[in-house]
């Protein structure tokens, strides 16, 4: 087997609102296609990539347990996940609404490589990490 790329990672979240509006209205990804899987969620696309799924997390265990799938217990904080990160563009536009959102973030400049980067916090305490490449 040999892996070709990341599909997407799942989100467990008790505020699929709020998650949504993190996402989309933040960062900019849309809220697409989801087929019915049997339990509340979202999936937010960049470009044609659904790459983050999100599960609302009561309906999800209903659904997993009632399926005898596997699935996560619910760990505080983010468990062994430490972030999720992003090729972006639009530094400025990008640090203006993280500004206007009244979120902590933090900034941080690699200049060897001419890389700037963002970090915040969705709802659900998963950092988001936020590449910009010579932008």
């Amino acid at each position: 087997m040999a892996l070709q790329k990341l599909d997407h990672v799942t989100v467990n979240t008790d505020d699929l609102e709020k998650t949504r509006d993190f996402y989309c209205d933040l960062l900019g990804m849309t809220d697409g296609y989801r087929p019915d899987l049997g339990f509340d969620g979202a999936w937010f696309y960049v470009g044609d990539t659904p790459c983050i799924h999100v599960c609302e997390w009561e309906s999800y265990m209903v659904w997993a347990r009632a399926q005898s799938l596997p699935h996560s217990n619910r760990a505080r904080g983010t468990g062994s996940l430490d972030h999720v990160a992003f090729n972006a563009e639009d530094y400025d536009g990008t640090l203006a609404r993280l500004e206007a959102s009244g979120l902590q973030f933090s900034r941080n400049v690699v200049r060897d490589i001419s890389l700037r980067q963002l970090f915040v916090r969705d709802p659900n305490g998963i950092c988001v990490e936020l590449n910009f490449r010579g932008d």
